[in-house]
């Protein structure tokens, strides 16, 4: 088996790869504070965001799910690797150079290094079809590309290249680059036949896809040839690195836009997204041989940082997503599609459809670049577009074509999201029919009552579900978070919202224990201001677990101890914590570790670190003197034990004085 990756090169990474960086490829963040960055969880849908990073501590934890790690279980997470690839995946990105110190060496048949292996047969077969675009064969290319008005700088901007015919070429230059055929097998870019393996793109115009860090990972390939009896768009299977449900065409030249406009632009195919680029609509993106469905909603939401703050209003100037379809009926039909998905986004929900039903890339061949940004401009909300639609399936020159439009487009009305339009659109699906308002609004609301008030099953408004402002509602999927009957519900430190906590936590509304916790985030977070001779640490070396009345953080502080303190913390401080405490407590460490705190600079942080944990003591030191007292009681006045209890009591009251006055 392969061998065993040396602990020192995992810390390295762990060091060198800003997860900041690494996450931001795949989340919206934004200030949380000094030193704390927020955005919305990856992994579970949400509203308002939960998801916090702390770069200095190097963890990421969300106060809605729970989950939470090091940069290391982020990838593991977000694309479902083992330990050892999530590894290898970032020393290469940081630049460490991995030693294994048993076993079979790095990248061998044993599939330790697969995701790698894979992503460099993508990376190499990329710049292989991009060189035979040059060939005298790919002049069919060159033409199909130079006619939709394509030169040669976009065929380079967007990588595309040319599979030439045959059965093997490809497959014989990975070959002669040390690649095995368990290795072609599993990349996608072969298939495999009674005579053995052969190129799956052949005689094709190709355009590499990547995921959003950049990477190859498939390819997607248009017909040329009349004796090509193929599909007319063939795409790489579903692999590994693969995943058509969650791939979107463009996303890695696109995502800079989306991220700094919120707004996403969803065209239909590999060239839309060109012409969309050249255009300068630079956040166009496609799915891939697919629909866009629930899995591409999360990926865009993420990106535009979908929180819930933008107003759900024509006009607004919240996150925005722009459908583009063709005007024929598979594009209707999309649509229809799309508008049952607008109910997960919070973003308003466009379409932009050209009246003669041409395609960007068409309308920029003939009619220019300031003609795809028009189409752009003219966007309708998605909801009328669906209506709109509806009744074009029907007569309205006659009643019962009318009836039949009102019934077909009623339901549709009532599941606009913002329920403060459902009346307008109503009043003007009754003019579109020409029948009296009050009818039309008072069917809509009978549609809307009989729904629940739900539109498709979602919140109402920004607030919530029934647009209320706050409480568990405001997050998708599921009920309100569980909690035991005896104690508040749990709430995010930072949002003040509450949170969806798995397991047993420590009540954050109790006084005492938020002492605690914020003393364990201090001791986490600030370990270098409290290291040394300072008052902060010889707070630290007057605590013990006895300060802690949670259990859990009790058992947080046993660990630090064990792992030397503050004063003598390893340089992967919270992972060695983590460690000692096991994966019961790993979720509650993490947390600690990214709440943000209210300084950065060293001065600033040993002063709050010293009036925190200062505060822990003195609560301490009170349960101590309430302890001494009921022995004094029991011992009796003028006995030797109740005046050793009084002489400890004032011992305990001149040291409270003292952290009180600092």
């Amino acid at each position: 088996m392969a061998g065993t990756i040396n602990r020192d090169d995992i810390a390295a990474v762990r060091e060198r790869a800003p997860i900041e960086e690494i996450v931001g490829q795949h989340v919206s963040l934004k200030s949380a504070g000094v030193g704390s960055l927020k955005g919305l969880c990856p992994f579970h849908d949400e509203r308002s965001p939960s998801f916090h990073v702390r770069p200095a501590a190097g963890r990421w934890h969300c106060f809605g799910c729970g989950e939470g790690g090091d940069v290391i279980e982020f990838v593991m997470r977000m694309d479902g690797l083992p330990f050892a690839e999530a590894v290898e995946y970032l020393a290469e990105r940081a630049g460490v150079t991995l030693r294994y110190e048993s076993g079979a060496p790095r990248g061998s048949e044993s599939g330790a290094g697969m995701r790698r292996r894979l992503l460099e047969a993508h990376r190499i077969a990329a710049e292989y079809f991009a060189e035979q675009l040059a060939s005298p064969e790919a002049r069919i290319a060159r033409d199909f590309l130079r006619e939709r008005g394509f030169d040669r700088e976009a065929a380079q901007m967007f990588g595309c290249g040319y599979a030439p015919q045959g059965w093997s070429h490809l497959t014989e230059h990975l070959r002669g680059k040390n690649f095995t055929e368990a290795e072609l097998k599993a990349s996608g870019l072969v298939s495999e036949g009674q005579r053995g393996i052969y190129d799956r793109f052949r005689g094709r115009l190709v355009w590499p896809i990547r995921e959003v860090t950049g990477d190859v990972i498939g390819f997607g390939a248009r017909r040329l040839h009349e004796d090509d009896q193929g599909p007319k768009y063939l795409n790489t299977p579903e692999t590994q690195l693969y995943k058509k449900a969650h791939v979107l065409y463009g996303l890695d030249l696109a995502k800079g836009t989306i991220r700094s406009e919120r707004t996403a632009v969803v065209v239909e195919g590999y060239t839309d997204v060109m012409a969309c680029h050249l255009a300068g609509v630079t956040n166009a993106v496609a799915t891939c041989g697919t629909a866009f469905g629930e899995d591409h909603v999360k990926v865009v939401r993420r990106l535009m940082g979908d929180t819930g703050q933008a107003q759900l209003k024509v006009g607004s100037t919240g996150a925005k997503v722009i459908f583009t379809f063709d005007g024929d009926e598979a594009g209707q039909n999309a649509a229809l599609k799309s508008f049952a998905l607008d109910q997960q986004f919070l973003a308003q929900t466009f379409v932009a459809v050209d009246p003669e039903g041409l395609d960007p890339c068409d309308i920029r061949q003939r009619d220019g670049d300031d003609a795809v940004r028009r189409l752009m401009d003219r966007r309708v909300p998605l909801f009328e577009f669906v209506i709109r639609a509806a009744l074009a399936q029907h007569d309205l020159e006659t009643p019962e074509g009318r009836v039949a439009a009102l019934r077909t487009a009623v339901p549709i009305v009532s599941q606009i999201r913002d329920r403060a339009l459902r009346p307008e659109y109503a009043r003007r699906l009754a003019g579109w029919l020409g029948m009296e308002p009050a009818d039309v609004v008072g069917a809509v609301s009978r549609a809307s009552r009989q729904s629940g008030g739900r539109a498709g099953g979602s919140s109402g408004g920004p607030g919530g579900a029934q647009g209320q402002p706050g409480g568990p509602q405001g997050r998708q999927g599921g009920p309100p978070p569980q909690h035991r009957s005896d104690e508040p519900p749990p709430i995010d430190p930072e949002t003040g919202q509450i949170a969806t906590v798995v397991a047993s936590r420590p009540n954050p509304r109790d006084p005492v224990v938020r002492a605690e916790a914020l003393a364990l985030g201090a001791l986490l977070q600030a370990q270098r201001a409290i290291a040394g001779d300072g008052p902060a640490m010889q707070i630290v070396s007057e605590l013990s677990r006895a300060a802690f009345t949670a259990p859990q953080y009790a058992q947080i502080f046993d660990a630090m101890v064990a792992v030397g303190g503050p004063g003598e913390a390893p340089a992967d401080w919270v992972g060695a914590v983590i460690e000692q405490v096991g994966p019961e407590l790993a979720s509650l460490v993490s947390q600690l570790a990214v709440t943000p705190l209210p300084h950065d600079k060293l001065a600033e942080e040993a002063a709050y670190a010293r009036s925190v944990l200062a505060r822990l003591l003195d609560l301490s030191l009170t349960r101590q003197a309430a302890d001494l007292r009921g022995r004094m009681q029991r011992a009796g006045e003028g006995t030797p034990a109740a005046q050793e209890a009084f002489a400890e009591m004032i011992r305990l009251e001149t040291r409270r004085r003292q952290l009180r006055e600092g």
